[in-house]
């Protein structure tokens, strides 16, 4: 039988909150869901209270057991030297990657990334460069590292990740440069060689 007409929406349980949140993560692992999708679903999973809350999260996605994930296929290596590169929009993420910057730089996007599973770990090396990574807003970032003669910045912006969230754990070791990141906006880093510093003047007679 149907529910009476009026009467109070089924409630969600725990179990069916974690059953749907598994349901997105394996979805990310096959390609189906983007980093900032993930990232949003999960949000809105954790916080559902009833049943009805839960069913549009995993309506565009195929019903019966997950495909098998691929094997962490995603690139690993980004090398800037004397140049760099930009990654956005759709692309898939390794769940450790490595940045080396050498007067210069790569930024990655995760916005539009496909991920296998719920945390990407990057550890970026900058010397005389850096990069910018930008991370969806509400995804749990963590950051450490060391940095001498420059900074690593880190703005996760204002609105708190949601338990379960998905992590990025960047570690950024720079000299005379730096790593920002960053939930959105323009690069605020330049990239490539620096300016070359003038000879000393000769002294006055």
């Amino acid at each position: 039988m149907g529910e009476e007409p009026g009467s109070p929406a089924p409630r969600a349980s725990d179990a069916e909150r974690e059953a749907t949140a598994q349901r997105l993560r394996d979805a990310a692992g096959e390609g189906r869901l983007d980093f900032e999708e993930l990232t949003d679903r999960l949000g809105r999973a954790y916080a559902a209270r009833t049943r009805a809350e839960l069913e549009p999260l995993t309506a565009d996605l195929p019903a019966g057991p997950p495909e098998a994930a691929p094997a962490d296929g995603g690139r690993r290596w980004f090398v800037g030297v004397f140049g760099g590169e930009d990654r956005r929009g759709r692309w898939r993420a390794a769940r450790r990657m490595t940045v080396v910057n050498v007067f210069g730089g790569c930024d990655l996007d995760l916005r539009g990334a496909e991920v296998d599973g719920d945390r990407v770990e990057i550890t970026v090396i900058s010397v005389f460069g850096g990069s910018d990574i930008v991370v969806p807003e509400g995804v749990r970032v963590e950051m450490s590292g060391l940095a001498l003669f420059g900074g690593n910045d880190l703005d996760a912006g204002e609105r708190p990740p949601a338990p379960g969230a998905p992590t990025v754990h960047v570690r950024a070791f720079s000299l005379f440069g730096g790593t920002d990141v960053r939930t959105r906006g323009e690069r605020r880093r330049p990239r490539g060689p620096l300016p070359p510093i003038p000879p000393p003047r000769p002294p006055l007679p």
